[in-house]
């Protein structure tokens, strides 16, 4: 497809560019001819036609001579976008509906079919212009000969005269299906004959067979192309700005963009760093409330030397190490299964004569008694026997087994369901709750 150019050449630089060197010129309309940037269908264009001759009588022997000369030629100023001539005299030209035709089918339809044995012409033209398509985006592409010559174009033209017995001359620019090295912007492009062999067979030929072989891809590397500001989209836009090349813009790949990126992500950085250290600094300089050391008095003395030991026995311990719910409960049924061991030891010993029932006496009824009683506070159990010595031995050693068992359990306890302590002086709360150190001194 063809649907912008650029043509800036000169009306005496066409028959030039077309390979028309040595054969006699005629120009015709040439002075409705404005050389423009952006040329869109519907302008005025100079083409180049074989001359058929004119049926005045004045100009009769004219005709006669440029008949004799095969090579004579005429530059003709005509508007680009056909208008077949059996259009109704009536209707209103649309140059946009026929700018173009497919060379594939000219010899099917009958708007193109009947033109080609007499109305061959050539476009010449610097330039033309294809949009690349990026969803909603249309990016126009610049395509040209590497060394500047005009690009030729393979044309029909046609004559229609309208309800004011006017006769206006239009044509439309044959297209193919695009190059390899342009299919990745257009799927057709023009017929470009970029010889004086293919303008001389397209202009004078009459075998429609060499026509065929003519209107294929041109393939050379001669062609090339770069992206142009998408403002010469508009037809009234004009001016050696619509061939000025342009970088685009890819995502990611902007220098500017790349700048003020880093220097914000190493902005946020380094503001989060310093509000870190800030906040540190001012935890040290000035800790919470809740952190205050409290005003030493003998309650809080005492409740705090008690909680340093538990603290140094914590820490001997492997539990306070983890501070997992697994491993706590591992520990506690550890301690209950060496407590209820040495329960059922304690209810059912080992049938020896160093731990046979004593006979009931008044002695022996007290210190049971007192043992009973022992057993109930958790400080100590015995069996009293009559192997005084080994029996003592075995008081002892199950009066720390158990003190011991307490103590961590109450650790462990404190460890994970101990509560926060009340911010404050103990001595100030408002629920008057007594201390350890006035229980310890009420007994």
């Amino acid at each position: 497809m063809c649907g912008r150019s650029r043509c800036t050449l000169r009306a005496d630089d066409i028959p030039r560019a077309c390979y028309r060197n040595n054969s006699s010129v005629r120009n015709l309309h040439t002075d409705r001819y404005r050389p423009s940037y952006n040329v869109s269908p519907g302008h005025h264009l100079p083409v180049v036609r074989r001359e058929q001759g004119s049926s005045s009588s004045s100009s009769a022997s004219a005709a006669t001579a440029a008949a004799s000369d095969s090579d004579a030629v005429v530059v003709h100023c005509m508007k680009w976008g056909l208008i077949p001539s059996f259009t109704k005299k009536s209707d209103k030209p649309d140059h946009y509906k026929m700018f173009n035709a497919r060379s594939e089918s000219i010899s099917e339809k009958a708007s193109f079919r009947r033109l080609i044995p007499k109305n061959r012409c050539l476009v010449a033209v610097e330039g033309f212009y294809e949009w690349k398509k990026d969803g909603q985006k249309k990016q126009p592409y610049y395509i040209h000969f590497k060394d500047g010559r005009p690009l030729v174009f393979a044309a029909l033209y046609d004559a229609w005269e309208n309800s004011e017995g006017e006769i206006l001359y239009t044509f439309t620019i044959l297209t193919t299906s695009s190059s390899s090295a342009l299919q990745w912007l257009h799927d057709r492009m023009p017929v470009i004959l970029g010889d004086k062999v293919s303008t001389d067979t397209w202009l004078n030929g009459s075998s429609s067979s060499k026509f065929d072989n003519m209107l294929k891809p041109y393939e050379d590397v001669d062609l090339v192309w770069y992206p142009v500001t998408p403002a010469m989209g508009k037809p009234s836009f004009d001016g050696p700005e619509c061939i000025n090349e342009i970088k685009l813009k890819i995502e990611g790949s902007n220098p500017i963009t790349k700048f003020f990126s880093t220097k914000a992500t190493k902005k946020e950085e380094s503001s989060n760093l310093e509000e870190k250290n800030s906040c540190a600094e001012s935890f040290k300089t000035d800790p919470p409330k809740r952190f205050k050391k409290e005003p030493e008095t003998q309650d809080n003395t005492a409740f705090s030397s008690l909680t340093e030991k538990g603290d140094q026995n914590a820490r001997s311990n492997p539990i306070s190490k983890f501070f997992s719910t697994k491993g706590i409960k591992e520990e506690e049924s550890n301690l209950e299964e060496k407590k209820s061991s040495a329960e059922s030891f304690m209810t059912d010993p080992p049938k020896t004569n160093s731990f046979k029932k004593e006979p009931d006496t008044e002695d022996s009824k007290a210190l049971s008694f007192f043992s009973g009683k022992g057993d109930q506070d958790s400080t100590s159990s015995v069996v009293h026997s009559q192997d005084g010595p080994a029996k003592c031995q075995l008081k002892r050693d199950y009066e720390e087994f158990n003190a011991d068992s307490e103590k961590n359990t109450d650790e462990t306890s404190k460890l994970c369901s101990t509560p926060a302590r009340k911010k404050g002086n103990p001595k100030d709360c408002g629920d008057k709750q007594t201390t350890l150190f006035s229980y310890f001194g009420k007994s």
